[in-house]
């Protein structure tokens, strides 16, 4: 069962959230989750941004970025004074999500291809996305998994 907490809603009453609940309320739109992906290779500055991310309005991108930038997802840094410039590039929270939008990705195309999995070369089964350790170098089950959010 997810991990849940209580948070204030837009009325005032408190409201049960989980996870999911808080990712989608920060990075669960298109543009969003586009802005992210152009960022991934490096920093971009806004019209380079624009570019990558075809067809946004320049009123949404800028909504996004200043969203983005206050969830700690997207650093704006100055590169001009006169006038003021900024490159935008992710942070390490942002790019934590890279490997979720690489799985989102590949779901996509999965159902473009009629339900296309990735196999293991040496056996031949279907791989699948797991927990993992880095420091122990193993996967890890749901069940021994901690979560820093409050529960």
């Amino acid at each position: 069962m997810a991990n849940r907490w209580v948070r204030p809603s837009q009325t005032g009453d408190t409201m049960e959230v989980t996870p999911l609940d808080d990712a989608l309320s920060r990075v669960g739109d298109r543009w969003t989750l586009l802005v992210v992906d152009a960022l991934m290779p490096g920093p971009l500055r806004f019209g380079e941004l624009s570019e990558r991310v075809g067809g946004i309005a320049p009123n949404v991108l800028s909504k996004r970025l200043k969203q983005l930038e206050s969830d700690g997802i997207v650093l704006g840094t100055p590169y001009s004074e006169r006038p003021v410039r900024v490159a935008y590039a992710l942070t390490g929270l942002g790019r934590d999500l890279a490997g979720a939008l690489s799985l989102i990705a590949s779901w996509g195309a999965g159902l473009a291809e009629h339900h296309h999995e990735h196999h293991h070369t040496a056996c031949g089964s279907p791989l699948v996305a797991r927990l993992w350790c880095p420091t122990c170098d193993q996967p890890v089950d749901e069940s021994d998994a901690t979560s820093d959010i409050p529960a």
